[in-house]
Parts: structure tokens; C-alpha cells; sequence
């Protein structure tokens, strides 16, 4: 399984209200949260973002709330992959669970910028930054995990079995 877009890229402690600003949590349709994610920290976010890309993030990217619209949001938005140097572990999890596909590798998040064109193989690990010729080692999807992003969710999965 793999992935491949455009990045947007963020700092770090990107919280989960700037993910999806709580006056927009009175709905849990992806698709209309789609619409508001990363408005309070990227305006032109949901003008820029195309099907496939990929957001890019320093430390601690998911922290605050445990919802999961924030992930969802990503999702829904077009978004691939999460790469970050690190992850809050409610997010993490969130993320899998809504099967959002999330890579923690420090070495990528400082050596990919906006705007670059990366590739991401979620067997192996590997990051590919196509922009500027290198890659990176992350860590790869353990094989339960794969299949619960395949089935698009931790529901979805289970509801297969």
C-alpha cells in the first residue's frame, strides 16, 4: 500500500481544535468537517489540498481533545498520510482507527517542506521525497494495521470479519 502527493506542512503541537475548530464539532459528517479542517492555522488549506496528499508536521501533531474529528477531518479533506516527528497517542490511535495512515519518522518531518512531492510505501517503511531525491526509514504498519486502513476503519474491519 502506498501514497503519494503534494505535502503541506506544519510545526509542531498542532492541536486538535486547530485540526477542526470546535465550533464546527456539532456535526460528525467527514465531509463537512472536510470543509473547515486547518482553517484556524492554514486558510487556503481546503482550496490547496488535492486527493492524495500528504501533511507534513514537526512534534506532538494530534495533541488535545481525543475526538476523533480531527483525523476524520484530514481524511475527508484528501489527505493520504500523516508524516510527523511525533504524534499525540489518542490521535495515533484515532487515526488508525478511521483509517488515516500516519508515519512517525523525526528524519522526514525536518527534511521535507511544503510543496515537495513525496511518496510513501506503507509495507516497507519508506519515505520518498521525489522533489528532492532522498529518503527516509519509518517505521511500517504492522500487517493488522494495514488491513484496518485498507478496510478504511477499525469498523469497517471488524464488520468484515
Amino acid at each position: 500500500m502506498k501514497a503519494c502527493g503534494t505535502v503541506h506542512k506544519y510545526g509542531d503541537n498542532v492541536d486538535t481544535d486547530v485540526i477542526i475548530p470546535a465550533r464546527y464539532l456539532n456535526s460528525s459528517d467527514g465531509k463537512e468537517l472536510a470543509k473547515h479542517c486547518m482553517e484556524d492555522i492554514d486558510k487556503e488549506f481546503v482550496n490547496k489540498v488535492k486527493p492524495g496528499d500528504i501533511m507534513v508536521a514537526n512534534k506532538n501533531f494530534g495533541c488535545g481533545s481525543s475526538r476523533e474529528h480531527a483525523p476524520l477531518a484530514i481524511k475527508e479533506a484528501g489527505v493520504s498520510c500523516v508524516i510527523a516527528e511525533t504524534f499525540a497517542r489518542i490521535f495515533y490511535r484515532n487515526a488508525i482507527n478511521i483509517g488515516l495512515p500516519i508515519v512517525e519518522c523525526p528524519e522526514a518531518a525536518k527534511g521535507i517542506e511544503a510543496g515537495d512531492e513525496v511518496e510513501v510505501d506503507f509495507d516497507t517503511g519508506m519515505i520518498y521525497n521525489k522533489t528532492k531525491g532522498t529518503e527516509f526509514k519509518g517505521q511500517p504498519f504492522p500487517e493488522f494495521m494495514q488491513k484496518i486502513i485498507q478496510a478504511e476503519g477499525l469498523m469497517n474491519y471488524i464488520n468484515q470479519k
